[in-house]
């Protein structure tokens, strides 16, 4: 008899609930919340930074008073830079806050994360948007143009009376615009920048990435407006307020690994450097020609680490000594990697698995990968995608190292593919017309959602005819197709008839002998 599909459905039904629980646990969180961690410091020096341009241009314009026909033109090249960057980060926002709908909008104020977004483990948002519709290479002339833009602006006053801008320092400034394109993306195998920085990147790690393009634009805005103040000469250069600022390599950095940051006062002229002292936990660095000191400490443990900066110098304003602290800090990682089915959390036998494999802080390239249990055999098909083929029913495990990642182990359940519906046409049971149940040719055998490309064979069956008020007729039939005496049963259908089709068997990929199914019962109408 046939099986109710009520209960069947509910099953699969449960089945992907688990599954998908399964598969997102083979996310790491303390990788998401990283990229979150670091985004939100960014933010935080951004903040820094527009502190200190503020006062940078205010400076501009009270000292611009002495002589205002002179430096009039340096004050209007400074509002001309902060325009473009304004401009920028304005359009670095709305690229982002366009991710973040497409990826499913933000998690509202009651979730565990509000304000997060909620597709922030998504890959093909980020893929579509930013590679296949070209917003990476959009972004990329963005930062180009505003660049060159600003480098006009700044050529444009080479000559201005009362002032040292000329080509030497204009080079030597362009130098510290941080805003550009790092030509590192050509020793790799993509094919342009845009996909390089985005191709199969999670929502939640480019929240970090576009907020470092508007921190390089606020740097530069930084660097030509203090470019900008030096030229109103040491005489009319006052400052009455400092800020200390470090610069580093890189905010997360992988433990055991080296954290790097250059550390300086911003909003200052050079005469400060000349009897400034810099001390790092209490420590002296040396401070170059440049009022730079290089902070260097090697890592240990994971999470957020701080430390403290104090910098002693000689106010030009009032000569007296003075010393600014701030706590500034950073995030300590590990080398981790996850291993997901690109389907389910399962392997199936008889038909391709393809998994894709992801560490953070190695490269793919430096991977080891094998497997092992469940007969699997892995071939890799693309950058950190395998095909995996596995044959024994069971456990399967896939282990991963190198690239100073510790091996680690995934394991995986092997399964034969769930069994089929077998059905005449499209409906595995009830009433149906005379004339429709003779045309059919036989039964065939449906997986009803299995996400693979597998196709399973009906091997044989039992077929009885009952006839109104006759005794049942059996028939044996081979295969899926009617054929013999089961055909000519088939042909003698008639209003108020039972066909009955026993002992269904079917055969899958992978299977080493046939499996009973689903019966099936059709009364003639």
């Amino acid at each position: 008899m046939a099986i109710p599909k009520e209960p069947r459905q509910l099953m699969i039904n449960l089945m992907y609930l688990v599954l998908t629980a399964l598969l997102a646990l083979n996310v790491s969180a303390e990788i998401i919340n990283a990229f979150f961690s670091i985004d939100k410091g960014i933010a935080n020096s951004n903040s820094i930074i527009d502190g200190s341009n503020e006062f940078a241009l205010a400076a501009l314009n009270q000292n611009a008073e002495q002589d205002r026909e002179k430096y009039q033109p340096l004050v209007d090249a400074a509002k001309q830079i902060i325009e473009v960057s304004e401009d920028f980060n304005d359009y670095i926002d709305e690229v982002r806050d366009s991710m973040v709908e497409l990826s499913g909008g933000v998690y509202d104020e009651d979730a565990r994360y509000p304000g997060r977004p909620k597709g922030y483990k998504n890959k093909d948002i980020t893929t579509l948007m930013f590679v296949n519709q070209g917003k990476g290479d959009e972004i990329e002339e963005r930062i180009r143009t505003d660049r060159d833009k600003i480098l006009e602006i700044v050529n444009g006053l080479k000559g201005l009376e009362g002032t040292a801008i000329n080509n030497e320092s204009v080079a030597n400034l362009e130098k510290s615009i941080a805003l550009g394109i790092s030509e590192d993306w050509k020793k790799s195998d993509a094919p342009s920048w845009g996909y390089y920085t985005f191709n199969q990147m999670p929502v939640a790690s480019l929240f970090p990435v576009l907020r470092k393009f508007q921190n390089d634009m606020k740097s530069s805005e930084a660097a030509v407006l203090n470019f900008l103040v030096e030229q109103l000469g040491k005489t009319t250069f006052k400052v009455d307020a400092f800020i200390p600022i470090a610069s580093a390599e890189k905010s997360y950095v992988i433990a055991g690994d080296t954290y790097n940051a250059d550390i300086t006062i911003g909003a200052s002229s050079k005469s400060v450097y000349e009897n400034m002292q810099v001390r790092v936990n209490g420590n002296p660095l040396d401070v170059n020609e440049e009022g730079i000191a290089e902070y260097s400490t090697r890592t240990s443990g994971t999470g957020v680490k701080r430390y403290n900066v104090a910098i002693t110098l000689i106010n030009p304003t009032t000569g007296e000594e003075e010393t600014y602290e701030k706590e500034f800090e950073y995030e300590v990682g590990r080398r981790s990697v996850t291993v997901s089915a690109d389907k389910m959390n399962v392997l199936y036998i008889g038909v391709d698995n393809p998994v894709s494999i992801a560490a953070a802080g190695v490269s793919t390239n430096q991977l080891r990968v094998s497997g092992s249990g469940g007969g699997i055999q892995m071939n890799r098909t693309g950058t950190g995608k395998y095909n995996v083929r596995v044959s024994q029913q069971g456990n399967a495990t896939i282990t991963v190292a190198g690239g100073g990642l510790a091996s680690t182990q995934f394991d995986f359940r092997v399964k034969r593919i769930p069994d089929p519906v077998a059905r005449l046409g499209n409906v595995d049971s009830g009433p149906i017309g005379n004339g429709t149940f003779k045309a059919q040719r036989g039964l065939v055998a449906w997986l009803d959602n299995f996400d693979f490309d597998a196709k399973c064979q009906i091997q044989g069956f039992e077929l009885v005819y009952v006839a109104k008020r006759q005794d049942p007729v059996p028939a044996i039939n081979s295969g899926g197709s009617f054929a013999g005496d089961a055909r000519r049963l088939i042909n003698k259908a008639k209003p108020g008839d039972t066909y009955y089709f026993d002992n269904v068997k079917a055969r899958c990929p992978g299977d080493k002998a046939g499996r009973k199914i689903n019966s099936l019962v059709f009364r003639i109408n």
